[in-house]
């Protein structure tokens, strides 16, 4: 087959204002200082997600009382004394609810001291990390931040993403942890691996309020073992806009092993595709029939390597040539068609009209 490179660079990721991280605490030592009802809160998390929190507090809050008596998970213990900096010696995490600056840095330097990473309640200058707003459908857990920037606006997303998250999910986010150990004596292969998953995120998407059974395992493993083939994707990206790509080429970018694309595709669309998939640029989308020819037969190789091949070309994707040689190499192909930019920029004409007052005509004299 014709040689064509992959892309060497990677997409590149826009700068992130934190780096959203998930501690796993299950079995580990967490301390919070402060016995009020902000130290309550973040003791509550952190038994919550399984650990063991010792709290200093020379006057406990009623409410850290109580959660002491039935935490959510992990053990919570009372000490009801000020906190010590050998109290951060061997925990994981670090948590203060603190009155003023001068504590603040004192408990930041004790627990940084013991290699422990800190949060200091509502004072960011203390803090190695920061909580955010939490959407809990354990194990399916989504974190929402805004770098402190506004808080309120983080929780309204939380809200909006509450509505949009079935509880079902949990559930069925359980199943997947509880199948996963079951998948590996099966030795499938990185594609089959790969359709099981996409299979069981399309099956709990249809039914999200059903608890997945061992019936539903059986049948998502039924056509795993079949005989894996490659298949190619022909999709148009439309004008060049992300936001106008159809939820039909978002799917294709996200379970495509190779994604081939010309200088028309923006780096947007390609911000879609997995991380893992390979990327070839192949031209400016100019017509010469020789490099389309190679084109086809690298994707057609690939195809018939086993790979899931995407063609993402600029405009509404007509590839009548590639199709074509696609059938006649006996290739699996589909097409999704992209927006017109013919339609796109009609659509937008409307709606400048609609949205500008009409004028009165006035008559010439």
């Amino acid at each position: 087959m014709a040689s064509l490179p992959f892309e060497n660079r990677s997409i590149q990721m826009g700068a992130l204002a934190r780096l959203p991280v998930f501690f796993a605490l299950q079995g580990k030592r967490g301390i919070v200082a402060g016995g009020g009802n902000a130290a309550a809160w973040k003791a509550e998390l952190l038994s919550a997600a399984g650990a063991r929190v010792d709290v200093f507090a020379p006057e406990p809050a009623e409410t850290l009382r109580t959660l002491a008596a039935s935490p959510p998970s992990g053990a919570i213990i009372l000490h009801e004394r000020a906190w010590q900096p050998a109290d951060c010696t061997g925990a994981a995490i670090a948590v203060a609810e603190c009155a003023d600056d001068a504590e603040a840095a004192a408990f930041a330097k004790a627990a940084r001291a013991a290699g422990v990473p800190v949060n200091v309640i509502d004072r960011p200058a203390f803090c190695d990390f920061a909580f955010g707003a939490i959407v809990n459908r354990s194990p399916l857990v989504i974190g929402i931040s805004t770098d402190g920037a506004a808080p309120v606006f983080a929780q309204a997303i939380r809200a909006r993403i509450e509505t949009l998250i079935p509880q079902g999910f949990a559930r069925w986010a359980e199943a997947a942890r509880k199948w996963r150990p079951r998948l590996r004596p099966l030795a499938l292969s990185f594609r089959g691996r790969r359709n099981f998953w996409e299979s069981f995120a399309d099956r709990a998407l249809a039914a999200p309020d059903m608890a997945p059974t061992e019936a539903d395992l059986a049948a998502l493993l039924t056509p795993v073992h079949a005989a894996e083939a490659g298949s190619i994707v022909l999709v148009g990206a439309g004008p060049g806009d992300a936001e106008l790509l159809t939820l039909l080429a978002v799917r294709a970018l996200q379970s495509a092993d190779v994604i081939v694309y010309d200088a028309l595709v923006s780096p947007a669309v390609l911000d879609f595709a997995r991380r893992e998939a390979k990327k070839m640029l192949v031209g400016s989308g100019d017509g010469n029939s020789s490099r389309r020819d190679d084109t086809v037969s690298t994707m057609i190789a690939l195809a018939k390597a086993g790979r899931r091949v995407v063609r993402l070309r600029g405009g509404d994707g007509r590839a009548g040539a590639e199709l074509g040689a696609c059938h006649a190499a006996g290739i699996a192909v589909d097409i999704v068609p992209g927006v017109a930019a013919v339609q796109t920029a009609a659509s937008r004409q409307d709606a400048a009209a609609a949205a500008t007052p009409s004028r009165p005509t006035r008559a010439r004299a």
